[in-house]
């Protein structure tokens, strides 16, 4: 049986804009939206290259949905 060729979860442009985002993260220029405050947080760097993909139109999986815990 052959393999089954595995999709793109993320386009080429969206991988090129996280790069880019972690670029500036590592030299201190990445900063966050509304406060401007210098991103630190390579998370934080990666949501920010996602986001940047999104709004250009990449191949980027939807946001998911955040999961709270119940408190006992």
């Amino acid at each position: 049986m052959a393999k089954k060729a595995k999709k793109r979860r993320y386009s080429k442009g969206a991988t090129k804009k996280v790069g880019r985002a972690m670029k500036k993260r590592k030299s201190g220029t990445l900063k966050s939206g509304r406060s401007g405050k210098k991103v630190k947080s390579r998370k934080q760097a990666i949501a920010i290259g996602l986001s940047e993909a999104r709004k250009k139109g990449a191949k980027v999986p939807k946001k998911g949905s955040k999961k709270r815990a119940k408190k006992s």
